[in-house]
């Protein structure tokens, strides 16, 4: 990663196209045009989403989450599994028929699906209703597509990988009131085999130190008290950057903010996980006793193949220094199963780790063969149905450590923030440990922290207001 790819250029000649835009909106349209975004996959593309949202509030657009209604419609697609890809095209489909209702609708697609060129010639060829495609590191150039398009202009295809720079002052409409996402770094170096990230996200950048926490202090200010860090692989933040801020050195910076909130972040790349995070960890009282891990497989061979750069020992060697560290921590992990070459005896290395572990809870995969990834080109002999019974067993493993976690935790209590109503009388929360519990409780304790002893389990932890 090189030291100039901390550079942001600034975002007003689109705020110039906001205006015009809004402009032009209100000469066509009576009333305030509606605008529907439509989010697919990971926590990066809800976090771009709310960005998105941000630019089509300030051109004039009311939000909607009914596409029936919409005069705009924008879809932020993912490329990591082949199961989201169907989902877009089935609901970019729709689109044909909602133009017909609808003569002025412009539909967009965007985002990493987006970014791959065999996917917008699809688009192109077959989906002709479809008015403005373009990818990652373009989304910011919504206000300009927008206004192209409705002064006359061909369909658009934008898919430039403008690597390097990092927009400042996008404006943003966040979902929540009280929990949000902050991006600190975009795109990823590690280039794994299964994983086209690295190909539509673009190379590692990371945001500015100051810019971040100018906007951690902002959300602070506002009100948010579950601030998520994002980045493909935030243990990596800073690396190549003249200003010399670790990952570890930033989440203190933000941890030293005044005010009552937690801090998480997501997602952590084992060979990155250092012993000065570690003990950030645990010596700031702000962040989250919670570590993704991502193993993706307990099987040297495998790994090597997955070209993970970390091996079974040496990951190993990282969970005890985090519970020696941390013994309450709450540690989480990805799974591949069936990965191309993997035998069983592969698969029985990833159950003893698993067992090994004891992880707090899993995020398991049969893996999905991405197209232009290393990965799809390998021998992949072992048949679905077979990964399929491979799968089952290691879910009926992680729910028997679930259920030995369940016991241990009873009685245990844990500060909770409230973040939902489940029914007219019932609350749900998150422990800094990511753990979610329900117990009596009204509205009035949305956004708010209570101390909680968990008093049994059924699907989900029950607990009583201490």
């Amino acid at each position: 990663m090189l030291s100039d790819i901390c550079y942001k250029p600034v975002f007003a000649e689109q705020e110039v196209y906001m205006r015009r835009t809004a402009k032009l909106l209100t000469e066509i349209y009576d009333i305030p045009p509606k605008a529907c975004v439509i989010t697919f996959g990971c926590q990066q593309n809800v976090s771009d989403s709310e960005h998105l949202k941000g630019m089509l509030c300030g051109m004039g657009y009311i939000l909607t989450s009914d596409e029936s209604q919409a005069d705009f419609i924008i879809f932020n697609t993912c490329a990591v599994r082949e199961h989201a890809q169907d989902r877009v095209y089935g609901n970019i489909g729709k689109i044909k028929q909602l133009k017909k209702d609808n003569p002025k609708l412009i539909a967009a697609v965007c985002g990493c699906m987006a970014q791959q060129q065999s996917v917008a010639d699809k688009i192109k060829k077959s989906y002709p209703y479809i008015d403005i495609v373009f990818g990652t590191q373009v989304f910011h150039r919504l206000p300009e597509f927008i206004y192209k398009r409705l002064k006359g202009s061909k369909r658009i295809f934008e898919l430039s990988l403008e690597n390097g720079d990092i927009v400042e002052g996008v404006p943003v409409k966040r979902d929540g009131s009280f929990k949000g996402w902050l991006p600190i770094m975009y795109g990823c170096d590690n280039f794994c085999t299964y994983c086209i990230v690295p190909y539509v996200r673009g190379r590692e950048r990371s945001r500015e130190p100051e810019e971040i926490i100018a906007e951690a202090r902002a959300m602070v200010e506002a009100g948010y008290k579950d601030i998520t860090l994002l980045g493909q692989n935030v243990n990596s933040y800073g690396k190549g950057c003249s200003h010399g801020v670790t990952f570890a050195k930033l989440l203190r910076m933000i941890n030293d903010i005044e005010g009552n909130f937690v801090i998480r972040f997501m997602t952590s790349h084992p060979k990155d996980c250092t012993a000065e995070l570690l003990d950030t960890i645990k010596e700031c009282n702000k962040v989250s006793r919670h570590l993704h891990l991502p193993v993706q497989s307990g099987s040297d061979r495998i790994l090597k193949l997955m070209n993970r750069k970390y091996d079974r020992k040496s990951y190993l060697e990282l969970i005890e220094a985090a519970r020696q560290r941390i013994p309450d921590i709450s540690i989480t992990s990805d799974i591949i199963v069936g990965f191309p070459g993997e035998t069983y005896e592969d698969f029985k290395q990833t159950l003893s780790l698993v067992k090994e572990v004891k992880y707090s809870s899993l995020f398991t995969f049969i893996y999905s063969p991405r197209e232009n990834s290393p990965a799809a080109a390998m021998a992949d002999p072992v048949s679905r149905q077979e990964k399929g019974r491979w799968f089952d067993e290691l879910l009926q493993l992680q729910d028997e450590i679930a259920s030995e976690n369940v016991k241990q935790n009873i009685g245990k209590t844990y500060r909770v923030l409230c973040d939902s109503v489940e029914s007219e009388d019932v609350i749900s929360g998150h422990t800094n440990g990511t753990a979610s519990i329900e117990f009596k409780g009204g509205n009035e304790l949305l956004g708010q922290f209570v101390n909680v002893k968990i008093t049994g389990y059924t699907n989900t932890y029950k607990g009583v207001i201490i």
